[in-house]
């Protein structure tokens, strides 16, 4: 007889709280709201935001490897 195929036995859903950093990093403005410093003449509230775009990327990256199923 075979064995069903075993599971992590981690918490998956835990992982899904990730998806939250883009959210709140992006949404709460006090944080990124002045000009200074600039970078390759940009104001830091364009970097800080173009900078969310590859990490939430990278974190949903971790969220979908960490989180499908084993078959």
């Amino acid at each position: 007889m075979s064995t069903p195929p075993r599971h992590p036995t981690y918490p998956t859903r835990a992982w899904y709280l990730l998806l939250l950093l883009p959210l709140i990093g992006t949404l709460w403005v006090p944080w990124y709201n002045r000009a200074t410093p600039t970078l390759l003449g940009l104001p830091f509230f364009i970097v800080y935001l173009l900078a969310w775009v590859p990490l939430s990327a990278l974190l949903s990256g971790i969220v979908y490897w960490r989180t499908r199923r084993l078959h």
